[in-house]
């Protein structure tokens, strides 16, 4: 399996955060809930969005990936003064402070100012959490992004089921988030790629995240790309910020956590398939990075 193909299995939604927003004439909602990841989708009307890019211009059909925990507003204009905030665990305030949830109430998973037909929509999502190799992968793309003209067949399906409220209905919202996310995110990759500009450096990248069972070393990956050992360490830590195996470990910890959460595998299995020689060593490794042993990190996760 590619890197990308586990970053569009990472942010699986689980009771996902989805409400349908209606807001008319004068708004503005900052979000400070620090998630992880949220999608915006403009189902109707114009508003602006303002994220680490500054303002910009969002209408119909637009989708924004904002990655947490950065803030971000969107409001019917870049100046609006803030007088909604969405802060962790999905609580909504004034902005002194007073709780608005109620008060916003317009029906199932629906919230907002006004039912007027006018009014702006959006539709939005968030991962209260993600993987271990989500956050790994999603840290290489934007901090937040506009894509333009998306798929009107996934808003409209998932504009109808939000507003329902039928038998396994909070799965299939789910499973709706995560196709927009999927189609979000290639859409991202494609202009902006998660893997470095370097050639050399993307082989080795893509070497360690598909086999990383193996034993590999800086000279041996080296060896595959026509490096030095010193060259490719040199050009790896300039273009993904640490040394090769120094990522190559946080990869298979990042796995190993997966793994522990999402499958019944034991830890001697586990440390097989990351690339550690016996359970002991992948324990070992696994505290120094976590802070606790793999047994009461599944505890922790596991429901």
């Amino acid at each position: 399996m590619s890197s990308l193909d586990l970053l569009m299995d990472g942010p699986r939604a689980q009771a996902a955060f989805l409400l349908k927003a209606v807001f008319a004439g004068e708004w503005s909602i900052t979000a400070e809930d620090e998630v992880p990841l949220t999608v915006i989708a403009i189902a109707r009307g114009a508003a602006v969005f303002t994220g680490c890019e500054g303002p910009q211009e969002v209408a119909a059909g637009d989708v924004i990936v904002c990655r947490g925990p950065a803030t971000y507003v969107i409001a019917d204009s870049a100046d609006r003064p803030a007088d909604i905030r969405i802060l962790p665990g999905q609580v909504c305030v004034d902005p002194n402070g007073a709780l608005l949830a109620e008060e916003l109430a317009l029906g199932v998973r629906t919230w907002g100012n006004s039912r007027s037909p006018e009014a702006t929509v959006m539709l939005i999502g968030t991962y209260e959490r993600e993987t271990s190799v989500g956050s790994l992968l999603l840290s290489r793309l934007p901090t937040s992004v506009v894509l333009r003209g998306f798929d009107t067949a996934v808003l409209d399906l998932l504009a109808a089921e939000l507003v329902r409220e039928e038998a396994g209905q909070a799965a299939l919202l789910d499973r709706l988030l995560d196709v927009l996310v999927v189609k979000a995110v290639r859409e991202v990759l494609a202009a902006s790629p998660a893997l470095p500009a370097d050639d050399a450096v993307a082989a080795v990248l893509r070497a360690m995240e598909q086999h990383p069972q193996l034993p590999w070393t800086v000279a041996g990956l080296g060896e595959q790309v026509g490096l030095s050992r010193a060259a490719l360490a040199r050009r790896f830590t300039e273009q993904v910020g640490e040394p090769p195996l120094a990522y190559l470990t946080r990869w298979r910890l990042a796995l190993a956590a997966d793994l522990l959460v999402g499958t019944d595998l034991t830890l001697s299995a586990i440390a097989a398939r990351v690339g550690y020689a016996n359970p002991f060593a992948l324990s070992a490794a696994f505290k120094r990075l976590h802070g606790t042993s793999p047994t009461s990190f599944r505890s922790r996760h596991v429901a």
